[in-house]
């Protein structure tokens, strides 16, 4: 657990670990954090998700999606409720709102600054004019979570932990996409790669106070 070494992310062989979805609505104190990102979890296999774990306590580092991914029933998001697929049928005029469960994924934990969901929706669905609203504080983490996309080209990301422990690379193409947690370097592989940063804000004054070096950290 928590060490791959990218030789097979395109194929999605191995055993993986999946993050049970957290509550929804709910907001999650430090403690719950660091327990959730750092409990047990099975092993399962996903086709084109890798999850990156820490060594010392298990916790999150790291999640590749590669831009092959299918596997939305595996990550399936508020369907539990007659209300909650009432909503659904309202506010997003699809055919069927059950087929959300297999047509949309919310990878990322729900208390997560970041999140990550993937729609695969049929040619005339419609989301409805809508904005979104921070109705919870964000949790205290150490870190702040960024995603990077990649858009052309190639590149390769290798994966830290806080503590300068790496757990591998991931070699990003076209439409993979990477959420970083903690530490990571980032190497450009072929000419004219093109990879979107999207982290959180706000923005530091300087680079120097934007970021840690991990070889600052391991000396």
């Amino acid at each position: 657990m928590g060490r791959w070494d990218g030789s097979d992310e395109r194929r999605g062989g191995g055993k993986q670990s999946i993050e049970p979805p957290l509550a929804q609505g709910r907001f999650i104190s430090a403690n719950a954090m660091k327990e959730k990102m750092s409990s047990p979890h099975p092993d399962q296999n996903i086709d084109h998700v890798r999850f990156y774990r820490a060594p010392d306590d298990n916790r999150t580092i790291a999640i590749y999606i590669g831009g092959h991914f299918s596997a939305f029933d595996r990550f399936p998001p508020f369907m539990e409720t007659e209300d909650e697929i009432r909503h659904v049928q309202e506010a997003y005029k699809v055919a069927d709102p059950t087929l959300e469960r297999t047509t949309k994924a919310h990878v990322t934990d729900n208390g997560w600054p970041l999140q990550i969901i993937m729609l695969e929706r049929q040619k005339g669905a419609i989301t409805l004019p809508h904005y979104h609203v921070p109705n919870e504080p964000l949790p205290p983490l150490p870190t702040r979570h960024q995603i990077l996309m990649c858009q052309s080209g190639r590149a390769r990301v290798g994966i830290f932990t806080r503590q300068g422990v790496s757990l591998g690379d991931v070699f990003l193409e076209p439409n993979d996409l990477l959420l970083m947690a903690e530490g990571h370097e980032v190497e450009f592989l072929e000419p004219r790669t093109r990879l979107i940063e999207i982290k959180q804000g706000p923005f530091p004054g300087t680079d120097a106070d934007d970021k840690v070096d991990i070889a600052q950290v391991t000396q």
